[in-house]
Formats: structure tokens, C-alpha cells, sequence
């Protein structure tokens, strides 16, 4: 068995408004995003917004413009793809932290659409409906309370990602620490969760998720994780 790592500290719940909180998602989504031209087209608008949210959080956005302000397109990009699509751990999508690449994650994305639908939110063709940035664009562009249900109920994988990103010193980490900080405290029974994933990892099952049709992971870009 693989020796357990220490936790990172858990980040503190921040007390938002439901406009600070949609701030802060839409923020996330934009910045967690793969950094095409127009998504760094709205960096700017990112940047004026997020001094009206709470200092813990608009802080750790604000950290990490500081850092990415002088890099390249070309290096964002290439920075993205080495952290998110290369490595297992820092997956951006939410069902593959508890059922990796089994069946079990179809179900768990068909899952998804439905409580997309449900709130009335037609989820995008061009990503898994999982895919990190788009549950928080559907949180802030929403006035249900399904999105922020979502996260929370995937908090386990967040954390994950958040360890992962530590571990890596990626800036992305301060993304994921706003985005934490904007759910509901970590319970016992996810924390525990959480320490079995970092340990050993996704489940791993070679199938398909063809059934979802045009569905697609990666789209922007050509690589997927090892």
C-alpha cells in the first residue's frame, strides 16, 4: 500500500452573496478555462471584477493574474495542456475522480445532463458535462442551486485537484482554492475520500463513452491525460 500523504489544510469557507458567488464562479470559469484567444479576451473584464468579492478570495485570483500576466499565449497554452491534460491527478472533469474511466462515469454524466436540464440549462456540445469550467459557468449564469450542489457533491475531486496543483506549485492552485472557498466546509466522510483518491488514484477501465453522442473531452485540445 502506498504511504499516505499529509493533507494540504483544508480552505476555509468564505460567507458570499449569491451575486459574489456567481462573481467568483464565472471568474473561475473563465480563468480555468483553456486559455484560447477569446477566453484571454475576457481575462481584463476577470480582473476588474473580482475586487468586490471577499479579500481571502478575490486575493487568490488575483495571485494568479500576477503570475500569468507577462506569459505568452503560446505559454499559457502550453502550460494548460502540461497541467491538466497530462497528468491523472489534475483532471478537469468532476466524475473522474470517483469513477475514472469505468462505466460508472457514463451514468454519472448522464447524471449530470439530467440535473443541467432539470435546472433548465442545456449543457454544452463541445464539452463533457462534467468539464470543471462549465459546471461554474452554469453556476453563475443560473439562479438554481443545482450547480453549487454539484460541486459540493464532487467536492472530494476538487480537493484532489487543489492537492494535485499544491504539489506541483501550479499558480492554477490559487484558482481552485477560490473555488473552494466559495462551498460549503469539507465534511469527515469526504476528507476521507479525498485521501484514499490522492493515494491511489482514479479507477482505471478501459470503455467507451460513445453513447453521449457528440459529447467530446479535450476539444480544444489534441492531448488527454496519461
Amino acid at each position: 500500500m502506498s504511504p499516505v500523504k499529509p493533507l494540504p489544510e483544508p480552505v476555509a469557507p468564505i460567507a458570499l452573496t449569491d451575486d459574489q458567488r456567481r462573481i467568483a464562479h464565472m471568474a473561475a470559469s473563465i480563468l480555468l478555462d483553456y486559455p484560447d484567444d477569446q477566453r484571454r479576451a475576457a481575462w481584463p473584464a476577470v480582473a476588474d471584477a473580482v475586487p468586490s468579492l471577499p479579500a481571502p478570495i478575490a486575493q487568490r485570483f488575483e495571485r494568479f493574474l500576477q503570475v500569468m500576466k507577462d506569459a505568452s499565449a503560446d505559454d499559457l497554452q502550453k502550460n494548460y495542456v502540461a497541467t491538466f491534460d497530462l497528468k491523472r491527478k489534475c483532471a478537469m472533469y468532476l466524475t473522474y475522480y470517483a469513477a475514472g474511466d469505468t462505466r460508472r462515469r457514463g451514468m454519472a454524466l448522464v447524471r449530470f445532463i439530467e440535473a443541467y436540464r432539470a435546472a433548465g440549462w442545456e449543457p454544452s456540445d463541445e464539452e463533457l458535462p462534467d468539464f470543471l469550467p462549465e459546471v461554474l459557468e452554469f453556476s453563475a449564469a443560473s439562479a438554481s442551486p443545482v450547480a453549487v450542489d454539484l460541486l459540493a457533491a464532487h467536492r472530494d475531486g476538487i480537493e484532489v485537484l487543489r492537492a494535485a496543483l499544491t504539489g506541483f506549485e501550479s499558480p492554477y492552485v490559487h484558482l481552485i482554492e477560490a473555488v473552494a472557498a466559495s462551498l460549503p466546509e469539507i465534511d469527515d466522510e469526504t476528507r476521507d475520500r479525498y485521501l484514499s483518491l490522492v493515494n491511489d488514484g482514479p479507477p482505471v477501465e478501459t470503455v467507451g463513452l460513445t453513447f453521449l453522442g457528440n459529447l467530446k473531452p479535450y476539444s480544444a485540445r489534441e492531448e488527454a491525460p496519461a
